[in-house]
């Protein structure tokens, strides 16, 4: 009788999924607002509330976390990733400061302590690579000369994953600043030997894990990455940063072949991973949180806007792709729902979780608006401001006049010279 109630649950968690994404990808906007819904839909205080399925939707989470961090390391190789931090690592930093630190002034403005700080501060500092590159697939803009800039902060933002997780696991882990400094450690080295293994012998580990047999390829790839991920996890470096370091060690066809082969799980389980967010979020607690997210969700989008213009001011683009660069990046998604799942976990603070879902939700949604219009609007601004500044000047010219001949007499005394 259990196992059928498990079917039952589960099967309609994934029908349900399926159905919210076609209706998605009917609108051409990302799922990951309704996935989110459905979570708390389907939660505690929600609409259904499940019951026997949930432990195995908590593991399912946790492979769609593993999975998506694995897929954004497929993306790059390892000398891309160097070459980023060499050349943009001014831009990252700049992102780092606008972006993070209205998130962690948040948390202590409303009193949630400095671990909840570091934590908000990831929150609103990290975009969501998956949703941005949708977009500008959407809109056509992959081959603009703004993108490698708004996809080199992006890389940046995810090489800053592979320090900033293994911080946040020691911190919500409460473990003292040795370990934690050991942790960070571990997890730095980690990071700088596959860096360094990838680009000295990518070909030979492609070579190793490489088959040209689909499913071989498919086992080995994720079984070794879910072994990585579990190590890293034992040595409290974070499974997502182990998964991310498997991905970047795989380049070539091997790369390209785990990619399309994966795809379809990673978008499974990553669903899944939302929805399992979504599930230990009470929906009676956003709103009493929904005005600070929404301030937060202003504010932050301002400063990704401004994180935007200045990366590609700083590559000479036009003022018009400067808007369009601040405009994509203002979406948040996956890292931040990764970043306050760690601390919903840990139970650090009950409003955190509510607060990190209607703030994704927001900006989840308005992500592709201000992509898409960020640049109209400003050169409306624009034109607006620079015709009220035109006219102001007219209006202050002095009229034009037959100018008076004067002399001056002996005592000093200016008289008209009209009698």
């Amino acid at each position: 009788m259990h196992s059928a109630v498990f079917l039952i649950e589960f099967g309609a968690i994934i029908l349900a999924l399926g159905l919210l994404g076609r209706f998605a990808g009917r609108f051409r906007f990302s799922p990951i607002p309704l996935y989110l819904l459905a979570g708390l839909a389907f939660g505690e205080g929600g609409l259904l509330p499940l019951g026997a399925s949930e432990e195995f939707v908590a593991i399912g989470a946790e492979i769609g976390v593993i999975l998506l961090l694995l897929m954004l390391g497929l993306e790059y190789t390892a000398s891309d990733l160097v070459s980023n931090l060499k050349t943009q690592y001014p831009a990252g930093l700049v992102d780092m400061g606008l972006n993070a630190v209205p998130g962690a002034i948040a948390a202590l403005l409303m009193g949630w302590g400095p671990v909840a700080a570091v934590v908000l501060a990831g929150v609103t500092w990290i975009s969501s690579s998956g949703v941005i590159a949708k977009v500008l697939n959407d809109l056509g803009r992959l081959g603009n000369r703004e993108t490698p800039v708004i996809l080199s902060i992006l890389v940046l933002e995810d090489l800053a994953m592979a320090v900033y997780l293994p911080i946040i696991t020691a911190l919500l882990a409460g473990v003292g600043w040795a370990a934690g400094s050991l942790t960070l450690g571990i997890a730095l080295g980690a990071a700088g030997l596959v860096l360094f293994l990838a680009v000295r012998y990518g070909r030979v580990i492609s070579r190793f894990v490489s088959s040209d047999d689909p499913e071989k390829l498919l086992l080995v790839v994720l079984g070794l990455t879910i072994l990585v991920a579990g190590i890293a996890q034992q040595l409290q470096v974070s499974a997502a940063v182990g998964a991310f370091l498997v991905g970047i060690a795989l380049s070539g066809e091997v790369a390209e072949g785990a990619h399309s082969l994966l795809a379809p799980l990673r978008d499974l389980f990553a669903a899944v991973f939302f929805v399992f967010f979504g599930l230990h979020t009470d929906p009676a607690s956003i709103p009493p949180v929904l005005l600070p997210a929404l301030v937060l969700a202003v504010v932050t989008a301002c400063t990704k806007i401004a994180t935007g213009y200045w990366a590609a001011r700083r590559a000479k683009i036009s003022v018009k792709g400067r808007w369009r660069a601040g405009g994509a990046l203002v979406a948040r998604g996956e890292f931040s729902i990764v970043i306050a799942g760690l601390a919903v976990t840990a139970g650090i603070e009950p409003s955190l979780g509510p607060l990190a879902t209607a703030y994704v939700l927001i900006l989840v949604i308005v992500g592709p608006l201000t992509a898409r219009f960020a640049q109209p609007v400003a050169a409306l601004v624009g034109g607006a401001v620079s015709r009220r500044r035109e006219a102001a000047a007219t209006v202050a010219l002095p009229s034009p006049r037959e100018p008076e001949q004067s002399t001056e007499s002996l005592d000093g005394q200016e008289t008209s010279g009209r009698s």
